[in-house]
């Protein structure tokens, strides 16, 4: 990770560095994404710095996550040949997250527009012993935090 790459949105944020905004408020501030994966491509970022959603506390989630239906309405408006969107949240290196300041990606889909996003290629049999041992894991950290 660069020193750029890690403040790169905070200095966006700041008026440092020009971007495209497309919409901003006290919490969050959205803009398009100088990669355009597709026309539109658009990151929303809070500008509290967090590096990724484990950063979150349900305060900073609620003022920001909520935003997300508003601007992919309003990303979705912008083109009648918009015809789907990927909303994607990278989260740490090894997810394919390289500036770690938290963003969410909006990504209109068009008719043949080519983009092929990474999706599970693979499928992990598993027995459902398994599935409810993976389940239980998981819930109980759900105890935790309430502890």
């Amino acid at each position: 990770m660069t020193t750029e790459n890690k403040y790169i949105f905070d200095k966006i944020i700041q008026g440092e560095i020009p971007a495209y905004k497309v919409y901003e408020d006290d919490d969050v501030l959205a803009f398009l994404d100088l990669s355009q994966a597709t026309p539109g491509h658009t990151l929303m970022v809070p500008k509290q710095h967090v590096a990724d959603i484990y950063d979150y506390d349900d305060k900073l989630a609620q003022r920001v996550l909520t935003k997300i239906p508003k601007i992919a309405r309003a990303i979705k408006d912008s083109d009648p040949n918009i015809i789907g969107m990927n909303i994607l949240v990278n989260n740490g290196a090894a997810a394919g997250q390289s500036v770690f300041h938290s963003h969410i990606h909006f990504i209109p889909r068009y008719a043949n527009d080519g983009l092929n996003l990474p999706a599970p290629t693979q499928s992990h049999e598993v027995s459902p012993a398994v599935y409810q041992a993976r389940a239980d894991t998981i819930a109980r950290q759900f105890d935790k935090e309430n502890n």
